[in-house]
C-alpha cells in the first residue's frame, strides 16, 4: 500500500511539473506582449502623424515577433485627446490552448497599454 501511495504522489508531482512547463510560456509571452503594447502606445502616441492603421500595423509586427495567435481585428486602437496632450490606448484580445496530458484548456488574455 505504501508503494502505491508513493507512486501516486510521484505521478502527481510529475504532472504539476509538466503543467508548469506548459502554462508558463503563454503567461510569459503575454507579459512580454503587454510591455510591447505599452512601448508602441508610448512611441506612436508621441507621433501625431501615425494613423490608427499605422499603430495597428506596429502592434501586428510585435505579434509576429512573439508568435501570438492574434489577427488585426482583435487589436483595439483608441486615441485619447485632451488639450495639450495626446495619447493612444492599445488593447488585444486572444486565447491560447494549453494541452496537458489527458486535459486541455484555453487561457484567455486581454493585454492593454495601460489605463484608458
Amino acid at each position: 500500500m505504501g508503494t502505491i501511495k508513493a507512486l501516486v504522489g510521484f505521478l502527481a508531482i510529475i504532472f504539476v511539473v509538466v503543467a508548469c512547463f506548459e502554462v508558463a510560456p503563454p503567461l510569459m509571452a503575454n507579459y512580454s506582449f503587454q510591455d510591447d503594447l505599452r512601448t508602441v502606445a508610448l512611441m506612436d502616441g508621441a507621433n501625431l502623424q501615425k494613423t490608427d492603421d499605422d499603430v495597428r500595423n506596429d502592434v501586428m509586427r510585435k505579434v509576429k515577433e512573439q508568435n501570438l495567435p492574434i489577427t488585426p481585428k482583435q487589436v483595439t486602437v483608441q486615441r485619447i485627446s485632451t488639450p495639450g496632450m495626446s495619447a493612444i490606448y492599445v488593447a488585444a484580445d486572444y486565447s491560447v490552448t494549453v494541452s496537458l496530458p489527458f486535459y486541455s484548456f484555453d487561457m484567455h488574455f486581454n493585454p492593454t497599454s495601460g489605463n484608458k
